[in-house]
């Protein structure tokens, strides 16, 4: 009543306020009664034609680094050439328009020649199939969208100077089920092509750079069994929301490290949400939570060793099947691990040409399946002479053995009461315990393992070495090998054949390299049985903090044996690697005191031995004076160990004397690195 009484007096401020502010309501209210009653149905139609389409986006897959943090798996950026249909919707549309109207000026043709034949006018049922169907323009818009995008892509080839496959199956494929996501057609360009495509790009419509983060193994083959491979595969992880409308490419580990901390280095999905209208075009991209990078994973792996070993096995001859391990005896880390045959752990994400694929896979399905073995820890082989450190541990821990007592061999082993003999390379002659080892005498060690009480003892030796059993190192991914157990030594159907045979490591016995690199490591250490160790720490990105860490020097159990019987055995095997006549003399380096033992595995198909499978080992440690490096080489099919493997060894051992004698490589931190 108070402001009108105001009014009333002709109060000119404040009727210019009560104006203002009766205009402003005035104004609300017009435009309300427009958004809720007049423009309704415009909303509702956008609403209709537009909805939201999240899409999964994978994270940058973690490294895989060796011990100085050189990498062994990282990745690339790949540059490819990405079409976005959605800009080419306009092309589409008057395409569809010119082929639209020639096909209605033809079908009215057809008709008009139809009826002047007829010298009629047809009925209306007649005249449907001259009509335009839902089918005939559905099939003519798939055509103009294909024949617009393959004239675009032609003209890109032609600029690119490459040629570019474009499959109409593909291309409509694609547009059914992606047409949000932009669609590669030409992927992994070399740095001339990206400047090519910039330089014209403005003159090829619908079409951008685009980056992609892809694995790449920067050695090649190098440690390829140890890293494992990638396969192509988009689900969600543990934890993760599952419900995707598009899920960009990820990988998964299938074997190997990949596969073991498949988790950790595959980091976290992100997720984003595209704006698409009716016709599936994308109008608009909003990221909902970024995808986090997965962790490192730090390997005891020393490339240079790793490399060299490699590269000793594949001098040996094409398609060699066999393993080489280095290990430190001190802390049980491994330092390389080779396998042979390899393969290229690249040509799974980055596909090469044609017929390098071709020949890649024809191998990995057809004629060589052990190509995905890895022989350092899947293979399972009689050790052959390699077995004899064991059986004269046992025999000197018995007290049966002087080492220094002269025993002389026929050249061969009778078997009591069996016209069966075992030969013997040592030939005939006079043997000590250091002859007997360094010519790998048979009859003098299969006397030894048929003494009393040996045979336990040297079963509870390979108990301890927890022979049959899987050392850990890559669970799930690793054979045990076989060993007699007490149970079975002393069961009726064992009898001193097979002990004899046992005695050289030629029956009931089976090891990985792997298993025979942590014996030669406990007799090197001076007993300590240790649990071999491949992973040092995981390191999460842009941080020097690991999420975890792997302790060195795990004990597993000891030999229990004396320090005078290793001094024994150490000296002896220095011996079979210094002497001219010892079997294992090939794997000599001047100026390094190395230990080692030969082994020939016999290998019988059919009832007869076959020289040509023979397993061939060479098992050494050094410095003897102060042991930092255990080389276990294995070759399938070799011609001795001393002949095949001992030269794989003093490979590896120059290229370790050669990296102790240069510099330390600088490397910064991990997170530094990244």
């Amino acid at each position: 009543m108070l402001v009108v009484d105001q009014l009333k007096k002709d109060d000119f401020q404040l009727r210019v306020l009560a104006t203002v502010v009766l205009g402003g309501l005035l104004v609300l209210f017009i435009g309300l009664w427009w958004v809720q009653l007049v423009s309704s149905r415009h909303f509702k139609e956008q609403l209709e034609i537009q909805s939201v389409r999240t899409v999964r986006l994978p994270a940058v897959r973690g490294k895989i680094l060796d011990r100085e943090g050189r990498p062994l798996a990282e990745n690339l950026p790949r540059f490819n050439v990405d079409l976005f249909v959605e800009d080419l919707s306009g092309k589409y549309q008057v395409a569809y328009s010119n082929a639209l109207a020639q096909t209605r000026r033809y079908l009215n043709l057809q008709l008009a020649e139809k009826q002047k034949q007829l010298g009629r006018k047809l009925a209306t049922q007649e005249k449907k199939q001259f009509a335009l169907t839902r089918t005939l323009i559905a099939q003519l818009q798939r055509q103009t969208r294909y024949e617009v995008t393959s004239n675009l892509i032609a003209d890109l080839s032609t600029r690119m100077q490459q040629p570019i496959s474009f499959s109409e199956k593909d291309f409509q494929a694609r547009y059914d089920k992606s047409l949000a996501l932009p669609f590669p057609i030409l992927t992994s360009l070399k740095p001339d092509q990206i400047a090519r495509f910039e330089e014209q790009s403005v003159e090829v419509p619908g079409m951008n750079l685009g980056v992609q983060s892809v694995r790449y193994y920067p050695n090649g083959t190098a440690a390829a069994h140890l890293l494992g491979y990638l396969v192509r595969n988009n689900d969600s992880t543990e934890g993760e929301v599952a419900e995707y409308n598009y899920r960009l490419d990820d990988y998964m580990g299938v074997s190997g490290i990949e596969k073991l901390f498949d988790k950790e280095l595959r980091g976290n999905a992100g997720a984003k949400s595209v704006l698409v209208n009716n016709l599936g075009y994308r109008q608009s991209e909003t990221i909902w939570s970024p995808a986090e990078p997965g962790q490192n994973v730090v390997l005891t792996v020393d490339l240079d060793i790793q490399k060299a070993a490699e590269a000793a096995l594949g001098a040996v001859r094409d398609n060699i099947h066999g393993a080489l391990v280095v290990m430190d005896p001190r802390n049980g880390d491994i330092l390389a691990m080779a396998s042979a045959p390899g393969y290229n752990p690249n040509h799974f994400i980055q596909r090469p040409s044609p017929e390098i694929w071709a020949a890649e896979w024809e191998r990995w399905t057809n004629t060589d399946l052990e190509v995905q073995m890895n022989h350092a820890m899947q293979g399972e082989y009689p050790p052959g002479s390699i077995f004899k450190i064991v059986v004269g541990l046992a025999a000197l821990e018995q007290g049966v053995l002087n080492p220094k007592e002269i025993f002389h061999s026929l050249g061969y082993y009778q078997i009591p009461g069996s016209s069966k003999r075992i030969g013997d390379t040592a030939k005939e002659g006079d043997f000590d315990f250091d002859k007997a080892l360094a010519l790998s005498s048979n009859p003098y060690f299969i006397t030894q393992g048929l003494k009393p009480g040996v045979l336990p003892r040297m079963t509870a030796l390979g108990q301890r070495l927890h022979f049959g059993e899987r050392t850990g190192v890559v669970p799930r991914q690793e054979d045990k090998g076989y060993f007699p157990s007490l149970r079975d030594i002393h069961s009726s159907y064992w009898h001193d054949g097979n002990t004899a045979n046992l005695s050289i490591g030629q029956e009931k016995v089976a090891l990985t390299p792997l298993q025979i690199a942590v014996m030669i490591s406990a007799v090197a250490n001076g007993g300590k049985v240790l649990y071999p160790r491949l992973v040092s720490r995981v390191v999460p990105y842009g941080s020097d903090e690991p999420s975890q860490t792997f302790p060195e020097g795990r004990v597993r159990d000891t030999l229990g044996v004396s320090q005078r019987s290793l001094r024994i055995v150490h000296e002896a095997m220095e011996a079979d690697v210094r002497s001219p006549t010892g079997t294992g003399r090939e794997a000599a380096v001047p100026g390094l005191r190395i230990a080692g033992k030969t082994g020939t595995a016999q290998v019988e198909k059919n009832g007869h031995i076959d020289k040509s499978a023979q397993i061939t080992w060479f098992a050494s440690f050094a410095p003897v004076e102060e042991p930092h490096y255990v080389v276990v080489a294995m070759v399938v099919s070799g011609a001795s160990g001393g002949s095949t493997c001992a030269p794989l060894a003093h490979k590896v051992y120059e290229a370790i004397q050669l990296k102790e004698h240069k510099p330390a490589s600088k490397t910064g931190t991990l997170a530094e690195m990244q």
